[in-house]
C-alpha cells in the first residue's frame, strides 16, 4: 500500500520541479512548463474533489440533503485550486435590475431555476465550483457517467446526463429534470453553447434551445451567468497559464411564467443578447477591451457607473 503515499508525493515533486524550472527558462518555454504544471495540478485537484464528492454525495443522500452534493463538492474544488494554482472566480452584480429583481449573489438564491453560462474551456469546471448555488445540478454528456471517480460522483449527485446522439433519451432526461425541479425545487445549470469556444475575445457560439425548453416546461426563470473572457489566465491553444481572479456577472432572472414553446426562440435571443452585451462590458471592466466597442445603453445604475475598473 506504500504506492498510495508514493504516487501523491511523486506528483507533488513533479509540480514543484516544473514550477522551479519555469522561473529560469526564457518566456516561451517557461509558459509551456508553467502550463504543464497547472494542468497536472488541476487534474490532481479534480480527482481529489471527485473522490471527496463520492463520499459527500452518499452522506448527503443518507441525511436527506442530496441536492447539496454538487455544491459542497464544487466548493472543495474552489478552495483547492485557489490554494494550489492561484486561480479563482469572483461573482459580481452588474447593477442591472429587471422587474425589481437584481443579479449577483441575490440571483444565485433563485430556486428552482435554469442557470445558463458561457462555455470557454475546461477551466469552467472551476468557475462552477466558485459560483455554484445550493440545490443545483449540472447537465453532462452521458459518456462522463462511466469515468472513474468523476462519473461516480456525478451519478450520485443528481447530474442530468444527456445522450446527444439519441433524441428520445435526451428528451426523457429533460422530462425527468422537470419532475425533479418541481418536486425537489432542484435547479439545473446548462451551457447552452453546447461546447467549449476556447475564445481569445468576448464572443458566444450559437445557443442550443434545450435549456430554454426546459425552463419553459418547468415554468421557472432563466438566470444568465456571464464569465469574463479569461484567455489572459488560461489559453489552451497557446499553452499559457497565469494565476488570477476572473470576474463573473450573474444577471437578473428572466421569467418564463406563462410562456410556451412558441416563445422559446425569443427567449433564446433575449438571453443571448443580454449575455453578449455583458461579456463585452466585462472585457472593458478587466481593462483589456479586446478591441470590441462598449455598448452605450447598458442599463446599469448611473450611481454605480457603467465601467468599474479594478484599482
Amino acid at each position: 500500500m506504500s504506492w498510495l503515499l508514493y504516487l501523491p508525493a511523486s506528483l507533488a515533486a513533479l509540480i514543484m520541479f516544473l514550477r522551479l524550472v519555469s522561473l529560469v527558462l526564457p518566456r516561451g518555454p517557461a509558459d509551456m512548463v508553467r502550463f504543464a504544471a497547472f494542468m497536472v495540478t488541476a487534474f490532481i485537484m479534480l480527482l481529489f474533489s471527485a473522490s471527496y464528492g463520492v463520499v459527500a454525495s452518499i452522506l448527503c443522500r443518507c441525511a436527506g440533503y442530496g441536492g447539496l452534493s454538487q455544491w459542497t463538492t464544487g466548493r472543495s474544488f474552489k478552495w483547492l485550486m485557489w490554494w494550489t494554482t492561484g486561480v479563482t472566480f469572483s461573482v459580481h452584480d452588474n447593477g442591472k435590475s429587471v422587474g425589481g429583481r437584481r443579479g449577483g449573489e441575490e440571483a444565485l438564491l433563485e430556486r428552482p431555476a435554469v442557470f445558463v453560462g458561457n462555455h470557454q474551456s475546461e477551466l469552467d469546471v472551476l468557475m462552477l465550483g466558485c459560483i455554484f448555488p445550493q440545490y443545483c445540478s449540472v447537465t453532462a454528456k452521458s459518456s462522463l457517467k462511466w469515468m472513474p471517480f468523476l462519473g461516480w460522483f456525478m451519478s450520485l449527485s443528481k447530474t442530468v446526463f444527456i445522450d446527444r446522439a439519441n433524441r428520445a433519451t435526451a428528451r426523457a432526461a429533460f422530462d425527468s429534470a422537470v419532475d425533479t425541479m418541481r418536486s425537489s425545487r432542484q435547479s439545473v445549470f446548462i451551457f447552452p453553447e453546447g461546447t467549449r469556444s476556447y475564445a481569445s475575445e468576448p464572443t458566444l457560439l450559437p445557443f442550443k434551445k434545450g435549456a430554454f425548453h426546459l425552463a419553459v416546461q418547468a415554468q421557472v426563470p432563466i438566470v444568465p451567468i456571464v464569465c469574463a473572457n479569461y484567455s489572459n489566465v488560461l489559453d489552451a491553444k497557446k499553452r499559457r497559464f497565469n494565476p488570477g481572479v476572473v470576474d463573473v456577472s450573474v444577471l437578473p432572472p428572466i421569467p418564463t411564467k406563462g410562456l410556451t414553446s412558441a416563445d422559446v426562440d425569443r427567449l433564446v435571443e433575449k438571453t443571448r443578447n443580454a449575455m453578449m452585451e455583458e461579456l463585452v462590458r466585462l472585457s472593458h471592466v478587466s481593462g483589456t477591451g479586446n478591441g470590441v466597442p462598449l455598448p452605450r445603453a447598458s442599463g446599469a445604475d448611473n450611481a454605480r457607473g457603467e465601467l468599474r475598473k479594478r484599482v
